[in-house]
């Protein structure tokens, strides 16, 4: 008797787990998500001024213009039409540090940095381990400025106010180092650009 007394014990005290973890729990998360913080619950997806997705500020994009900052390399190819993975998956090359490819990656990126006279920064030629870093530091960011000013046609401090803006600090003012989003930074460039039209 105590056998079947102690396994429906046993059956409910699943039941109430279960209910509370797989159900109760995650729809109090869902709620408290969208009603106090909705830009970060839906993915923090930055929208144009025509209301259409351009990307999510959480993940690094690729930006090829002069007319832009860059960011990392990245061995993950997200964003770039037919290639693109629908799977969102993440992750670095996994090429060991002595592989002939990363080797000429890396040699091809400090070269191309070189003749656009910018300090070949690591961040700038070595991929990160995610390969979904939305920031690069503001070192970084200045050495590319002089280039992205050129190529817009505007003065450095109508940029270094945008970098300021778009600089995200130190968590709780003393985890990690400051860092820029570049999403954030090379749309705020194209609403200015076009403002000034």
């Amino acid at each position: 008797m105590t056998f079947i007394r102690e396994s429906i014990t046993a059956i409910r005290m699943t039941l109430v787990l279960w209910l509370i973890t797989a159900m109760i729990y995650p729809l109090a998360i869902l709620i408290v998500g969208e009603a106090f913080f909705p830009f970060q619950a839906n993915g923090s997806v930055l929208l144009n001024v025509e209301a259409q997705a351009i990307g999510s500020t959480l993940i690094g994009q690729t930006f090829t213009s002069d007319a832009y900052f860059h960011g990392r390399p990245s061995a993950v190819r997200y964003s770039q039409g037919e290639q693109a993975s629908p799977t969102g998956i993440s992750g670095a090359s996994n090429l060991a540090p002595s592989n002939p490819a990363l080797l000429e990656r890396i040699m091809e990126e400090a070269n191309e940095l070189q003749e656009e006279n910018i300090q070949p920064l690591a961040e700038l030629i070595y991929s990160s381990g995610s390969g979904l870093d939305p920031h690069i530091s503001l070192r970084a960011t200045f050495q590319q400025l002089s280039r992205v000013a050129g190529a817009r046609n505007i003065e450095e401090d109508e940029i270094l106010r945008l970098i300021n803006l778009y600089t995200d600090r130190r968590f709780l003012w003393i985890f990690g180092e400051p860092g820029v989003n570049l999403l954030r930074l090379n749309y705020a460039l194209d609403l200015q650009d076009v403002n000034r039209l």
